[in-house]
């Protein structure tokens, strides 16, 4: 696994009222959740990124009230077509 390092201002722990450790840990579950609704990942591969297994993201998900199914508006519509 590769490391990464970034800067945050530290006016963003008081402003979340978390430990350095707990806004990591949000930043890769956000960016984790972020890329698996714009469908640039596979929810297996989000999961990871998120560092949980699949049911604690599907869990987590559900936690912040965040679609499950990512479904694109176009395929979308083409299904209606075509049915």
């Amino acid at each position: 696994m590769t490391e990464l390092a970034i800067s945050i201002p530290d006016s963003l722990f008081s402003a979340l009222r978390k430990a350095p450790h707990e806004v990591a840990r949000e930043i890769r579950v956000a960016a984790a959740i972020h890329w698996y609704q714009q469908g640039t990942i596979s929810m297996e591969r989000a999961a990871e990124t998120a560092g949980m297994d699949r049911p604690q993201f599907l869990a987590e998900l559900a936690r912040r009230r965040v679609d499950v199914f990512v479904v694109d508006e176009e395929d979308l519509a083409r299904e209606f077509r075509s049915a």
